[in-house]
C-alpha cells in the first residue's frame, strides 16, 4: 500500500475526516526534543474508498473507530480470525485467561450483541462466552437507545477479546451517549464491577482535553485505547493520556504457514501535542528523543482485514479495519498474561531489556503512517516507532 495522501481542504463536518485543519501543512522545528515537520493527510481508507466509518467522525468529540471495509455482507466468513491472531502472536489462548475480567466501554446499545457474539464464537469453535452487558450505572437492564454505528463497534470489540482470550470474562458497559460525561461514568463503572482491564475503541480527534484523565487512571487497572485511524499525528485522548496504553495498528500478511506484519498506513501515532505546541506531559519512563510530550503508540496489533459478525447494523459477516480492532486484541493479551493489576500503563514496554524485547515482541520494521521526513514518529523502524509502538505480541511475557 502507499502512504496516506496529503490534502489541503478542511474536513470538519460529520462524516468528514476528523482533526484536519485548513491550510494543509504546519511545520515545527525538527531538532531533537521537538516534533518533526507534520503534514495533515487524508487516510488511505478514505482517499481510495476502501472503507467507511461506522460512526460519524467529529472533531473534538468521542467517536468510534470501526471501519467497514468495502465488499458487502456475505453468508461466508472473510478476513482474519482467531486462529490467525493466536498463531501469529503465539498466545496461550486455550489454557489461560479464566477469571480475568476485560471490560469494553462503548456508547449506546447493540440489542443483538449477545446473539452476535454467540454466532462469532460458534463459527470459530470458541465455546460459550462468559459475557455480561451493563448500562453505565451497572444495571443489566435499562440499556441506552441503540445506534447501528456504535453497534458495529460493540460487536467488534467483544469479538476481538473473544478471539484471543476465549476463556476471559467480558463485560460490556454501554454509555448512554457518545459524550464525555456518559463515557467517563461508564469507565468508572467498569472498575466498580471489578475489571482490571478496560479497552476503549473510540477517540476524541484533535483534543487532549475532551475527557478527564482521572477517569482513566485507577491504580491496579490497565486502560487501553485505540490510537486512531487518521495517520500520523492525528491523535487525541483517551489514547494520549500517559495512564493509557495507546494501541497502534498493523497489516497482517500470510505466506504458506508464515505470518508477517507491516505498519498500517492509517494508524495513529506521533507526538501528543497534535502540532499545537502543547500536549500531554511525557511520562518519566518514555525516553524517545524527537517528542517532548507523550509519544504514541505504545504497542500494536492487527488493524485491517478482520472478520466480524453483526446483525444489528450490517446483517451478517463482513470485513473490518481500524485500530479499534487492535485495542481489544491487546486487552485480551493482557488478560492472558494475568497480571494487569500490577502494571503501570505502558511502562513495561518502554523499560524492557533489549534481549527480552527481541524475544517477547514482534518488531515491525516496514511501512509508515504519514510524512515526517523519515522520522521514527511516522515510519516503522527497528525498535520503537509511532505507528506500531514497540511491536506486536510474541507470547504474553512483554505484557
Amino acid at each position: 500500500m502507499n502512504g496516506p495522501i496529503k490534502f489541503a481542504a478542511p474536513l470538519l463536518a460529520v462524516l468528514a475526516l476528523a482533526a484536519c485543519n485548513a491550510g494543509g501543512t504546519s511545520t515545527m522545528p525538527s531538532t531533537a526534543g521537538q516534533p518533526m515537520s507534520r503534514s495533515h493527510q487524508m487516510p488511505e481508507w478514505q482517499a481510495k474508498n476502501l472503507a467507511s466509518p461506522a460512526c460519524p467522525q467529529v472533531v473534538g468529540a468521542p467517536t468510534c473507530l470501526a471501519l467497514i471495509q468495502k465488499g458487502g455482507i456475505s453468508p461466508t466468513v472473510a478476513g482474519w480470525g482467531p486462529t490467525d491472531f493466536q498463531t501469529r502472536y503465539n498466545l496461550p489462548s486455550s489454557s489461560k485467561g479464566s477469571g480475568q475480567i476485560v471490560a469494553i466501554v462503548d456508547a449506546y446499545d447493540n440489542p443483538n450483541v449477545t446473539s452476535d457474539l454467540a454466532m462469532y464464537r460458534s463459527n470459530f469453535g470458541l465455546g460459550t462466552a462468559n459475557f455480561t452487558k451493563y448500562n453505565q450505572n451497572g444495571q443489566t437492564s435499562n440499556y441506552p437507545q441503540g445506534s447501528t454505528g456504535w453497534g458495529v463497534e460493540i460487536d467488534l470489540d467483544v469479538e476481538m477479546v473473544s478471539a484471543v482470550c476465549p476463556k476471559c470474562t467480558i463485560y460490556l458497559i454501554e454509555a448512554n451517549g457518545a459524550d464525555t460525561s456518559d463515557l467517563e461514568t461508564a469507565e468508572k463503572e467498569a472498575v466498580t464491577l471489578g475489571a482490571h482491564i478496560v479497552s476503549n475503541s473510540w477517540i476524541c480527534y484533535g483534543s487532549n482535553s475532551c475527557d478527564n484523565a482521572s477517569a482513566f487512571d485507577t491504580k491496579g487497572v490497565e486502560y487501553l485505547a485505540a490510537s486512531g485511524d487518521s495517520g500520523y499525528d492525528e491523535n487525541g485522548n483517551p489514547e494520549t493520556f500517559a495512564s493509557v496504553v495507546s494501541v497502534g495498528g498493523t497489516v497482517l500478511q500470510k505466506s504458506g504457514s508464515n505470518y508477517t506484519e507491516s505498519a498500517w498506513n492509517d494508524a495513529g501515532g506521533g507526538c501528543s501535542n497534535n502540532g499545537s505546541g502543547t500536549g500531554i506531559t511525557k511520562p518519566s519512563w518514555q525516553h524517545d528523543k524527537s517528542c517532548t510530550y507523550r509519544t504514541d503508540s505504545d504497542v500494536s496489533a492487527v488493524a485491517w482485514g478482520v472478520a466480524e459478525y453483526d446483525t444489528y447494523g450490517e446483517g451478517g459477516w463482513f470485513t473490518v479495519g481500524g485500530t479499534s480492532v487492535a485495542s481489544p486484541l491487546a486487552a485480551g493479551v493482557f488478560a492472558l498474561a494475568g497480571n494487569a493489576s500490577s502494571q503501570n500503563a505502558a511502562k513495561k514496554f518502554w523499560t524492557l531489556k533489549k534481549k527480552a524485547y527481541k524475544k517477547e515482541l514482534h518488531d515491525i520494521t516496514s511501512g509508515s503512517d504519514g510524512s515526517c521526513g523519515g522520522s521514527y514518529l511516522c515510519t516503522a523502524v527497528k525498535g520503537y516507532d509511532g505507528p506500531t509502538g514497540w511491536g506486536t505480541p510474541n507470547g504474553t511475557k512483554a505484557y
